[in-house]
């Protein structure tokens, strides 16, 4: 694995992680995570996809989207909205010469892979969408909304793990090196000695705007009719419903679909039951 670092446009600094090797015939995977989350949260799996051992190991590359993890953090919160992500996107393949990518998105990462789908299609071979659909539940986004506008340190790492086991009992996450890992991928070390939230909170300001409130989702679901897809689903999610999942489905009948049992939003992709759905649909890409 290469840490990498790049300029978007306007000169801000983005980081990525760079798994495997270019040369290699298969499709690379470009991983976007979710909403305040970064690259760590796909470590097990790109070490996974990229291991020269596999049938068939592909790149991987995984991409801290500004003021997340080590991007650097935007002086104006106005650009962290849909179109400056796309942008810083289509600016990492661009100067990595890559045409085509399989794209693996959780939560809002999905939703920009949908995006991107619309904007630059020929780009996508494929995409996988954990626990994200064009329709977003209420509950669930109040419970974000109300979550990551706000700093919460911790005095250290054992303080951190406890707080997230209480606020996200649903995850998958069994054991303590689990969620060491989890909390790891949440917080940085900061200044003071605290751990703070691994985010600008002033993130969540344009959403608390509705900056990108008027995108129809249902449309750029819509334009994914011909590029193959695959849905996954927490059982327990309060983002992406039973009924949403359905109408997807409706709307696509092709599409690829996995709801792991007694799990909430997000999976983290490194599921036992999910990683032989996950290598079917990227082994035919």
């Amino acid at each position: 694995m290469r840490e990498r670092h790049i300029r978007a446009r306007d000169g801000l600094r983005l980081f990525f992680k760079d798994w495997g090797s270019a040369d290699w015939p298969t499709t690379p995977a470009l991983c976007l995570a979710g909403l305040t989350r970064n690259s760590h949260d796909f470590d097990v799996l790109a070490r996974r996809l990229s291991a020269p051992d596999q049938p068939r190991p592909r790149r991987v590359i995984a991409l801290d989207l500004r003021g997340r993890g080590r991007s650097a953090y935007d002086p104006d919160w106005r650009n962290y909205n849909a179109s400056v992500y796309l942008d810083d996107i289509r600016h990492l393949l661009a100067a990595l010469g890559i045409r085509k990518v399989v794209l693996i998105g959780i939560s809002m990462g999905g939703l920009l892979g949908m995006a991107l789908a619309t904007a630059l299609p020929t780009a996508l071979a494929g995409l996988v969408m954990n626990d994200i659909g064009p329709e977003i539940e209420g509950n669930g986004r109040s419970r974000i909304f109300g979550y990551i506008g706000v700093d919460r340190p911790e005095p250290d790492w054992t303080h951190a793990v406890r707080h997230l086991r209480e606020m996200f009992p649903t995850l998958s996450l069994r054991t303590d090196e689990e969620w060491l890992s989890f909390a790891r991928g949440t917080y940085r070390e900061g200044d003071d000695g605290q751990l703070h939230f691994d985010w600008d909170v002033n993130l969540a300001r344009p959403l608390q705007r509705g900056f990108d409130d008027k995108i129809d989702l249902w449309a750029l679901w819509r334009a994914l009719r011909p590029l193959p897809t695959l849905a996954i689903r927490g059982g327990l999610s309060d983002i992406l419903s039973e009924a949403t999942l359905a109408r997807m489905k409706a709307e696509k009948p092709d599409l690829g679909h996995f709801t792991i049992a007694n799990v909430g939003h997000t999976p983290t992709l490194n599921e036992p039951p999910l990683r032989e759905v996950l290598d079917d649909f990227l082994n035919r890409l």
